[in-house]
């Protein structure tokens, strides 16, 4: 009896092998991204004006809500976009006009966080790290320093133990891949809740 090897198949964003396996995009490898034109990235100036935002955008699954969410970024002027829920499967780039859309999913169509960045913003993008569905990295090229943002959803309060505790690994995993020097930004959905107290 001859023994068939194991198909390997190979995660679209991260090469990496995943052997059959069910694996949340980019969750066991964590190398960073080139860029699909493997174009030179052009530096930022990190003193100049860059605005970022973040949104919780509920699905990309509707049509023309990718549309929607560019014509605000072109109209508030937003150079980098952080969503949640994006709702998308697997991990991966889109160029779209004049954006860059980069997601990080899991296996279904639950969840899933992503940056949409503009024109000028894409041609810094050094790489990217699809953690998990609730965690995804970029590395802009900036002067003096380089610029690490961190996309997160957070689990709510309503969330199991694991699942709060398997967060909080996937953001320190993304914190690990950011250098000391280098400032990083972390924003997103904390799906946090205010009380209102008796005094307040």
């Amino acid at each position: 009896m001859t023994k068939q090897p194991q198909r390997k198949l190979v995660n679209d964003v991260k090469g990496c092998p995943l052997y059959n396996r069910p694996s949340s995009s980019g969750r066991d490898c964590h190398a960073p991204q080139v860029i699909p034109d493997r174009q030179q990235a052009t530096a930022l100036k990190i003193s100049e004006s860059l605005k970022i935002a973040a949104w919780n955008v509920r699905t990309m699954l509707q049509k023309g809500k990718l549309d929607n969410i560019k014509r605000e970024m072109d109209r508030l002027k937003i150079n980098i976009m952080g969503i949640s829920e994006v709702r998308w499967k697997g991990a991966g780039v889109i160029n779209s006009d004049s954006h860059k859309l980069i997601y990080s999913g899991r296996n279904d169509h639950e969840r899933g966080v992503g940056f949409i960045l503009d024109r000028q913003t894409s041609l810094s993008l050094k790489g990217y790290w699809a953690v998990s569905d609730r965690v995804i990295l970029i590395k802009l090229e900036g002067k003096p320093l380089d610029l690490d943002i961190i996309q997160i959803y957070a689990p709510t309060s309503t969330s199991t133990e694991e699942d709060i505790d398997a967060f909080y690994l996937d953001l320190e995993k993304a914190k690990k891949q950011c250098k000391s020097q280098d400032p990083v930004i972390i924003m997103g959905d904390f799906n946090a809740k205010s009380r209102r107290t008796k005094n307040g």
